[in-house]
């Protein structure tokens, strides 16, 4: 069975993909997020196995239709949701060309030029850290895998026969420590490696959502105390919910009082390394034993785009690396095979879009784009200040709203269903899209800059639309009562 295409029927695949895709690019700034709710349905006779060919042409209009005329779309400047964003075009063909390529990264013999691409921009992103060049790193599909290998690290450099004898040699209970608003990943990670969900000690926060630094210390102390063997903190940079910033340096000096490994969670907000401007809001970062990063939130790169980073390039290798005699020995202290480095074997090469993006655009460009999604979030902040009909239910620090219903007088449980119902109204006809946060138990309005297309137009078409969804659901739960 031959699967490839005759030259001409690429050529006109390829041109009429080009087409669609340049076409969907440009309609971004308008585009709807969504076909309005009545309108949503998956098409049934995409569902059969097929059992014999298809012109290749109808299956691609197939897709096209689908996903383009009756999807959702992320890439939407009205879409204001998550921490997903449009990705950059330069991305669209980098991905096309690994499709093409499909470099293998375990083996650096098979795959030189890709490795060093990869080291590369791992090396932009320590030095944007502030570390050594001692640091080591490696691409991940996201922030769940990076942040299980982060703790992997962390029990292979405080318990180091972990790796060969497994977790009899530990000699007591391992405990690691977070924010109560920290990413669940965290909870995955300690159900993978073995010590028990229950090790994860989910520390209350302060009036900023961000870990209380004397609860954390009472916590690790009683740990001690019980004969149990803390080994990791978790300070999370960005919390998924409001974007709450932990204190770094009062956590790295907790954690050097105890001996700990300090990971740093900046899967979302480690992008404010490209701004001078608002460095300050991650001080301490370079404290930190190994750190999480996702292009594929705040630089606008399309999933996958995980990275994780570390001080301690000997403990990487520990923790992953195993012989491997099939293979060419090509590792190196510059240039290491990515499967002594990374939990995964055969992988996709991640890091060509961010290398290709960042040399089109340069830094520059992205520090352009965190100073003005910061300008705008404050300024949607401001007026829901003065609004008279929201405020603000988290602090605003990165470009992430928490908004409530001001006034409120009622049951706090039916301003939670008043929130839903003000969400699903704004969502409703598919133009826009925003989600919601639980805080401090309360379900609330959520809402977040995260595309470089969206500007003051799209937020003002925002605004409109939670004040006619407000004034809707207002009259509704008056007709109901």
């Amino acid at each position: 069975m031959n699967f490839d295409l005759d030259f001409e029927t690429r050529r006109q695949l390829g041109y009429r993909l080009i087409d669609e895709v340049n076409g969907f690019f440009s309609s971004l700034p308008d585009r709807r997020v969504q076909p309005p709710s009545a309108e949503r349905k998956y098409p049934e006779h995409l569902n059969s196995l097929p059992q014999t060919c298809t012109e290749p042409r109808q299956v691609l209009e197939d897709v096209l239709h689908e996903l383009i005329d009756n999807g959702f779309h992320i890439p939407s400047a009205h879409y204001l949701g998550m921490m997903n964003p449009t990705p950059t075009y330069i991305t669209f063909l980098a991905e096309a060309l690994v499709a093409a390529l499909n470099p293998q990264l375990p083996n650096v013999a098979r795959s030189q030029l890709a490795s060093r691409i990869e080291a590369e921009t791992v090396r932009w992103i320590g030095e944007l850290i502030g570390w050594p060049q001692s640091f080591a790193g490696t691409f991940t599909t996201g922030g769940n895998e990076a942040n299980f290998s982060a703790l992997a690290m962390a029990m292979t450099a405080r318990f180091p026969h972990l790796v060969e004898d497994g977790l009899s040699s530990i000699g007591g209970q391992p405990t690691l420590y977070a924010s109560a608003e920290s990413h669940h990943s965290l909870d995955k990670s300690a159900g993978l490696l073995g010590i028990g969900r229950k090790a994860l000690r989910r520390i209350a926060v302060n009036d900023r959502f961000q870990i209380d630094v004397e609860r954390l210390e009472a916590a690790i102390r009683a740990d001690i105390a019980a004969g149990h063997r803390p080994f990791c903190v978790v300070a999370t940079v960005g919390t998924t919910s409001s974007g709450a910033i932990d204190e770094i340096p009062r956590i790295a000096e907790i954690c050097r009082r105890h001996n700990l490994w300090l990971h740093v969670d900046g899967a979302y907000g480690a992008a404010v390394l490209f701004s001078p401007r608002h460095r300050e809001l991650i001080a301490g970062i370079e404290a930190a034993d190994s750190v999480t990063f996702d292009p594929h939130k705040w630089l606008a790169m399309p999933f996958s785009a995980g990275i994780v980073l570390t001080q301690h390039a000997d403990i990487l290798r520990q923790t992953f690396s195993v012989p491997c005699p099939y293979l060419q020995k090509t590792t190196t202290e510059a240039l290491p095979d990515n499967m002594s480095v990374s939990a995964q074997w055969s992988r996709r090469m991640n890091s060509l879009k961010l290398w290709m993006t960042l040399r089109v655009h340069g830094r520059q460009a992205y520090e352009r784009l965190i100073d003005r999604q910061m300008e705008l979030t404050r300024g949607f902040a401001e007026w829901a200040a003065q609004s008279g009909e929201f405020e603000l239910a988290a602090p605003q620090v990165l470009p992430i709203l928490n908004l409530r219903v001001k006034g409120w007088a009622g049951d706090p449980a039916d301003l939670a269903a008043f929130h839903k119902a003000i969400i699903e109204d704004v969502n409703g006809d598919g133009q826009r899209w925003i989600s919601s946060a639980v805080v401090r138990g309360q379900t609330v309005i959520r809402a977040m800059v995260i595309s470089y297309l969206s500007d003051e137009r799209h937020l003002a078409g925002l605004k409109a639309a939670l004040l006619n969804a407000l004034s809707r659901a207002g009259t509704k739960m008056t007709m109901a009562v």
